[in-house]
C-alpha cells in the first residue's frame, strides 16, 4: 500500500532530483509535491506542483493540508537533499500506526564539510514552546491529524503558520521522538551556540516574533495557561509590593557568581564599585573553586562594600550560590546580577535599577544590555532590548522565549520565598517564569549592561549534546510552570 503523501520544497530541478528519485523507488510513497515559489522553475515530471507563499506561512499549512489523501504526509523543511536511511520511511509508517501519533520526528545526521556527524533531537513536552524547537527537517503527521490541527487554525500568519500547526496538533494529538537516526541531511546554519543563541532578540526579526508570540497565546487561552493581565473586573492581576518588609543593611546588593574568571572579574568588580547612588551598596561575589588566581585577584580588593563568600560546594550550582548571596545577613533590599565577564554600561546602572521598582511596584526588573566583544566594541546584533517582554502579555510570552534578557534584579524578599534552582543553567528563567505568575515584572529598556562575548562563554561553543540537555531542561521548567499555570486557573475558576 501507498500510505504517505510527500511535500518537498522546489527551488530548481537540480536541488530537488535526488530526494525526488529515491522517495518515487519507495514503495510506501503515493504522492509526491513540490512546494514551488510562483515564478518557480518547471516542476519534475511525476510530481505535483503547489505554488506557495512562504515555507511556514499559515496559507502554506493549509495547502499542504488540503492536497494529503493518504494515510500520512512527510513535510520535508529544507532545500538540500533529504537521504533516508534503509526502510526509514517504513519505520515511520511503522510507529505512526504503534504510537497513534499526531506527529512523529526522529535523530539524523548533519552533513557538513567536515563529514558527517550525528545530530540527536530531545522529547517534545508540554512545555516544548520553542518556536524555534529543533524536530529536524522530516516532519511525518499523521494525515487526519494534520487535517484537523489545520482546521482549527484561526489566524494568518506569513512566518508563523507552522509553529501554529504544531501547537494545535499537540492539544490534540502525541509528537513522538524517535531516538533513531533515520535520515541525513546538509547542515545550513554552521554558526556556534553561542552566536545562534541571540537569534530570537534580533531586531530584524522582529516581525517574526510578533506572530510567533500571537500565536503562542492563542494556544496558552485554549488550554488554560494563559495569565490575564486584569481581573475580571478590570483590575491588575498582580500582587502588590510593599517594599518595607524587613531590615536590610544596605538598599541593593550586586551579585556575581564566579568562577575561573581572572582575565574578567577585576573589569565586572570595578565597574560595580564606581556606582553612583543615592542610597547604600555593597557587592558580593560569590566564588566557586576559582584556581586561576581569580580569589587571589578578588581579595586584593580593600574595599568595606566588597563581601568575599567562598563557597566551596560540590553539590552547589549557580542557582545554589544566589540562594546564599539572598540569604546572607548583609544582603540588600533589593539584589541585582552581574555575570562574572561582563560590566555594567556607566555608573547610572544600579540607580536606574533600583529606581524602576518603585516607579513600576514590581518584584524583579530586568534591564536592557548591549552586545560587545571582550573590548566592549558593540557587535551585532547591538541593543538587546527584549521588548518582547510587555507588562500586558510578558508573563505568557517569556514561555515561548529562550530568556528574559539582562541585567535582572530581584526583591529580596521574594527571592527568598521562591529561591532559585540548584542548577548553572536557566537557574534565572525558572526564577523569572515563578515570580511572574504572581508579581508584575518590571523592564528598563535603556542599555545598563554590557554583554561581553568571547571565547570562554559558557556558552560560547557547545556540543549537540550540551545543547541538547539545556534545552531539555529548559523546556521542564516551561512544563513545570505551565502545570502549575493551568492548575492556578482551574482553581480560581472553582472559587469564583
Amino acid at each position: 500500500m501507498k500510505r504517505i503523501d510527500c511535500f518537498i520544497p522546489f527551488a530548481s530541478a537540480e536541488q530537488a532530483q535526488a530526494t525526488v528519485e529515491a522517495l518515487r523507488a519507495n514503495p510506501e510513497v503515493n504522492n509526491i509535491y513540490l512546494l514551488t515559489a510562483p515564478d518557480g522553475e518547471k516542476p519534475l515530471e511525476g510530481c505535483y506542483t503547489l505554488t506557495i507563499n512562504g515555507a511556514t506561512s499559515s496559507a502554506t499549512m493549509r495547502t499542504i493540508a488540503g492536497h494529503a489523501v493518504s494515510d500520512y504526509a512527510m513535510v520535508y523543511t529544507k532545500h538540500d537533499t533529504l537521504k533516508m536511511a534503509p526502510f526509514a520511511l517504513e519505520r515511520f509508517v511503522r510507529l505512526a500506526d504503534d504510537t497513534g501519533a499526531g506527529m512523529l520526528y526522529a535523530d539524523r545526521y548533519n552533513v557538513t564539510e567536515a563529514g558527517a556527524v550525528k545530530s540527536p533531537v530531545i522529547d517534545y513536552q508540554q512545555g516544548s514552546l520553542r518556536d524555534d524547537f529543533d524536530f529536524g527537517s522530516v516532519l511525518f503527521f499523521n494525515t487526519a491529524a494534520l487535517q484537523a490541527a489545520a482546521a482549527a487554525m484561526k489566524a494568518d500568519y506569513e512566518f508563523a503558520g507552522l509553529y501554529d500547526l504544531r501547537l494545535k496538533l499537540s492539544q490534540r494529538c502525541e509528537i513522538v521522538h524517535i531516538n533513531e537516526f533515520l535520515y541525513s541531511d546538509v547542515e545550513q546554519d554552521t554558526r556556534r551556540s553561542g552566536e545562534k543563541i541571540f537569534d530570537y532578540v534580533d531586531p530584524r526579526n522582529r516581525g517574526r516574533q510578533i506572530e510567533m508570540e500571537a500565536a503562542c497565546t492563542e494556544h496558552l487561552k485554549e488550554i488554560g495557561g494563559y495569565l490575564a493581565p486584569t481581573t475580571a473586573d478590570g483590575k491588575p492581576n498582580f500582587c502588590h509590593i510593599n517594599f518595607d518588609r524587613g531590615e536590610f543593611a544596605v538598599e541593593a546588593t550586586v551579585m556575581i557568581p564566579v568562577r575561573n574568571r581572572i582575565r574578567t572579574i577585576c573589569d565586572a568588580i570595578g565597574s560595580v564599585l564606581k556606582q553612583q547612588t543615592s542610597f547604600k551598596f555593597n557587592l558580593m561575589v560569590v566564588d566557586n573553586f576559582s584556581t586561576d588566581g581569580t580569589r587571589e585577584a578578588i581579595d586584593e580588593y580593600d574595599d568595606p562594600r566588597l563581601i568575599h563568600i567562598i563557597a566551596d560546594y560540590y553539590d552547589m550550582g549557580i542557582g545554589g550560590y544566589w540562594n546564599l548571596a539572598a540569604h546572607h545577613e548583609k544582603a540588600g533590599k533589593f539584589i541585582v546580577q552581574l555575570d562574572s565577564d561582563d560590566m555594567y554600561k556607566d555608573e547610572n546602572t544600579l540607580q536606574t535599577m533600583v529606581n524602576a521598582f518603585y516607579e513600576q511596584n514590581v518584584a524583579m526588573v530586568v534591564g536592557t544590555y548591549l552586545m560587545t566583544d571582550i573590548n566592549c566594541n558593540p557587535i551585532p546584533p547591538g541593543i538587546i532590548d527584549h521588548k518582547e517582554w510587555t507588562p500586558e502579555n510578558g508573563r505568557n510570552n517569556a514561555l515561548r522565549i529562550n530568556g528574559l534578557g539582562a541585567p535582572r534584579a530581584f526583591y529580596t524578599p521574594v527571592l527568598r520565598a521562591v529561591k532559585i534552582p540548584n542548577t548553572s543553567y536557566g537557574e534565572d528563567y525558572a526564577l523569572g517564569l515563578n515570580i511572574s505568575r504572581n508579581y508584575q515584572i518590571g523592564r528598563v529598556y535603556e542599555p545598563v549592561y554590557l554583554c561581553r562575548r568571547w571565547d570562554d562563554n559558557s556558552d560560547a561553543s557547545l556540543d549537540v549534546e550540551k545543547m541538547n540537555r539545556n534545552n531539555l531542561y529548559k523546556d521542564r521548567i516551561r512544563t513545570w510552570e505551565l502545570q502549575a499555570r493551568v492548575a492556578m486557573n482551574k482553581k480560581c475558576c472553582k472559587c469564583c
